[in-house]
């Protein structure tokens, strides 16, 4: 089903500001409108096919449980959860499906396994939005200061891949982000949000913790629980975090201007699988999605297309990924 109306005012825009006048300037608004028509058809199978390769991995290892298959199978599994993270991110933006309360409920029941509170990071998402780069972005300590040099960044992903950072994301994703202690609103965004959204949050985070604890539960008395903790928790902990900090820092990164709209985020292009291992659901079109925050994750190549056709892309960050990781990995410039 396609909705035929889309209301911007369902899509958030109480929560995420978006500069409509800027938008008008870059696309019609007939070619916006069109664009932030939610398909929930499309939605649902991009479910639907993330889900379907995680069981099917899972079931692959299960039944051979040998290194040969375990090892691949966990990478693609990690690759997979970091996909679901990024539909998680579509239903924080109210995008995922037009009826509100099943975008929520799919949104939570997604976010749950990978132990994140959806309405949590709802609240904290739109401070990113809202606020990019500047004190209050809880995402600075992650994406900022970059070129650091090729050592930096190695050793954060081998912490990553070792799962020594994990916490952070689990703190992150609670309402928690690490961030400096000075800037007291940007690491409690709970407490610079509606009532209605604090109490959703506050009530979601406990329904991940159960959900987690009787899972545990359940796979002991099952008798699975080797292969949850190596084909879930393992690849949550590990690979999936390796992933998710290299696709932040590939997306604002080193960027070329932190002030201006098309420089500030980027967007990267790649081979058609390193973009679904990488950057899944067309989320490499990162500065659309900061452009058009209400366009649902499979309008963004159309819209990029639309924006390169009127050579508004001409001057982004739109950059090959193999560029931007040269980028990010370059020694760092000293400044008088």
């Amino acid at each position: 089903m396609i909705t035929k109306k889309t209301d911007l005012k369902n899509a958030g825009s109480d929560e995420f500001r978006e500069n409509r006048r800027r938008q008008r300037d870059l696309l019609s608004q007939e070619e916006i409108r069109t664009l932030c028509v939610i398909d929930n058809w499309r939605s649902m199978l991009g479910v639907l096919g993330t889900l379907g390769v995680i069981m099917g991995a899972i079931l692959l290892a299960t039944f051979f449980w040998h290194p040969l298959v375990v090892i691949p199978a966990i990478i693609v599994i990690a690759s997979r959860q970091q996909a679901l993270f990024v539909l998680v991110h579509d239903s924080v933006h109210y995008r995922l499906f037009s009826v509100r309360w099943l975008n929520d409920l799919v949104g939570r029941l997604l976010a749950m396994p990978g132990g994140i509170s959806m309405c949590t990071y709802r609240v904290i998402h739109r401070l990113h939005h809202n606020h990019l780069f500047e004190e209050r972005d809880p995402d600075v300590p992650l994406i900022a200061g970059y070129p650091r040099g090729r050592r930096y960044l190695l050793v954060k992903l081998a912490k990553d891949l070792i799962g020594l950072n994990a916490w952070k994301t689990f703190k992150y994703f609670f309402g928690a982000p690490v961030i400096n202690d000075d800037a007291v609103v940007a690491n409690r965004p709970l407490d610079d949000s509606a009532p209605s959204l604090r109490q959703a949050a506050r009530r979601d985070r406990w329904w991940v913790v159960v959900w987690h604890v009787v899972l545990f539960l359940a796979a002991v008395i099952g008798g699975w629980w080797v292969e949850y903790l190596v084909l879930w928790l393992l690849p949550l902990v590990t690979v999936m975090q390796v992933l998710l900090r290299l696709r932040a820092v590939l997306e604002h990164g080193a960027v070329t201007d932190q002030l201006s709209v098309l420089r500030s985020a980027r967007t990267n292009l790649g081979s058609r699988w390193l973009m679904w291992f990488l950057f899944p659901h067309c989320v490499n079109y990162h500065i659309e999605h900061h452009l058009f925050p209400a366009i649902p994750f499979y309008n963004l190549p159309k819209c990029h297309e639309l924006l390169s056709q009127k050579g508004v892309m001409l001057d982004a960050e739109v950059r090959s990924t193999s560029e931007s990781l040269e980028m990010i990995m370059a020694d760092r410039v000293a400044i008088n």
